[in-house]
């Protein structure tokens, strides 16, 4: 996914591998302080600093380095003030599709029977420039890219199975795309063995593809570029070597974007940073579930995160109402059935709003509506709303429960890749714990309305949930 700041930066786990940044432990510790080792005397960044320095970029406030708590990130080494530059990065260090429609790949993708996505080209570029190894111009680049990712598209069956029931629904539609874009490319890829040492097969496995994509899944910036013949669809993606080091963190804010007057992409500080800390950048809004389906990592007391509650959840724990089916067709024709959520401030709007109208009996049909519309309900409809949305949280938690011990027995018995994507669902299920948890107490706290709020009659079915 691509947003208007970079993906995530990688890790470095010593110096034989490199794992993506999702693969780190966020260990938060209140009583160590943080620090922090210099990478760029390591052969990987000096060479990386030489191919941007040939290409307009130099860099006097940041520098690559390994800290304890998120792994590899950008240090600061001077103290950066409230609306500076902190990175101005020349389109000539960027990696865009008008960077590969140039290369010795432009021939065949202009002369292809068909407009190939921009995500396609890119992906085709860095799996053929892996390829050449030294002898590629972005070798650079490419020797300090994630060698893996701990997005869902890495992840094995028995992680998959220890995922949010939503978070692992949207996890196997996102590796189905993957496998289908992969398998529909396979006559492309076979049209690039002039410019291949091996067979065109060997060159663009499946593993080859992944990694490429959760390359550009994960660490492209928003870049809007104009129309191209050649290909098909909006072409927004840029890698931004050492600018994609940055690490988000949720409560920093930067503006960035292409700059056409300096014809750099530019990152700005809002509030600052001191001097040898680590400088963030907020990749957006997004709670825990998104950023792990996304760029394969879990902010820690992420503000904007919330716990989905499905539709599948929601009938099963109200499976005794005999008008159901009826009340679950309305929600779905009113888009009421997606983003039902809870958060450590309580049950979400759309959920309450959900659980008032199930709390309706069938022969208040005709007001339906206007509870989805935010009418109030009767005060034992609210109350029932409020019970209903307890349990779901109660189930929730149970199932939470249920993954975190599942996850501890798996973690005895699997390999370090395995381990890595453990970690961060682990991380996922922990904080889903605490903002449960808190929900909870919220939903215990919570009184019936006021009598003097305007109220609908309401009469529970006899036969709904007890």
């Amino acid at each position: 996914m691509v947003w208007g700041v970079p993906g995530p930066g990688g890790v470095m786990r010593g110096c034989s591998r490199r794992a993506g940044r999702a693969a780190r432990k966020r260990r938060q510790k209140c009583e160590c302080p943080i620090q922090s080792v210099s990478l760029c005397h390591q052969p990987q960044y000096v060479r990386l600093m030489k191919f941007l320095h040939r290409r307009g970029f130099t860099s006097a406030l940041l520098q690559p380095a390994l800290f304890t708590d998120t792994g590899r990130g950008l240090q600061t080494l001077k103290t950066i003030k409230p609306g500076q530059l902190i990175v101005s990065l020349p389109a000539s260090c960027l990696l865009t599709t008008s960077t590969v429609l140039s290369s010795y790949l432009g021939h065949y993708i202009k002369s292809w029977k068909h407009r190939l996505s921009p995500l396609l080209v890119l992906c085709v570029y860095l799996v053929s420039e892996r390829h050449r190894g030294e002898t590629s111009d972005w070798f650079p680049y490419v020797d300090v890219l994630p060698t893996s990712y701990t997005c869902p598209a890495y992840f094995t069956q028995t992680v998959l199975a220890v995922l949010p029931a939503d978070v692992q629904r949207r996890a196997l539609e996102q590796r189905e795309a993957l496998q289908e874009l992969h398998s529909s490319s396979q006559d492309f890829f076979r049209s690039l063995q002039p410019v291949l040492s091996q067979p065109a097969e060997e060159v663009f496995t499946y593993d080859a593809f992944r990694w490429a994509w959760c390359s550009v899944n994960t660490r492209s910036v928003f870049m809007s570029h104009p129309c191209n013949h050649f290909l098909s669809g909006q072409d927004v993606y840029a890698l931004a070597p050492f600018l994609d080091l940055l690490n988000h963190q949720p409560d920093v804010q930067v503006k960035a974007g292409f700059s056409d007057v300096t014809g750099c992409y530019e990152i700005r500080s809002v509030s600052g940073t001191p001097r040898f800390q680590q400088a963030f950048i907020n990749y957006g809004s997004h709670d825990n579930q998104r950023l792990l389906l996304e760029y394969g990592f879990v902010a820690p007391g992420n503000p904007h995160s919330v716990v989905y509650v499905d539709a599948d959840l929601l009938c099963e724990v109200l499976k005794g109402d005999r008008s159901l089916n009826q009340k679950m067709k309305f929600l779905k024709e009113n888009d009421f059935v997606q983003n039902l959520t809870v958060s450590s401030d309580g049950p979400s709007w759309r959920l309450m709003t959900a659980l008032r109208l199930l709390s309706m009996p069938q022969t208040l049909y005709h007001q339906w509506r206007a509870v989805l519309l935010g009418q109030a309900v009767c005060e034992d409809g609210e109350e029932w709303s409020v019970l209903m949305a307890e349990r779901l949280c109660q189930r929730l938690l149970r199932d939470t429960h249920a993954a975190l011990d599942k996850i501890s027995e798996l973690l005895q018995q699997c390999d370090q890749s395995v381990r890595e994507q453990l970690d961060v669902v682990h991380s996922l299920r922990q904080e889903e714990t605490c903002l449960l948890g808190r929900c909870l107490e919220v939903l215990r706290g919570m009184m019936r309305r006021p009598e003097e709020e305007e109220l609908l009659p309401c009469q529970p079915d006899v036969d709904a949930v007890s």
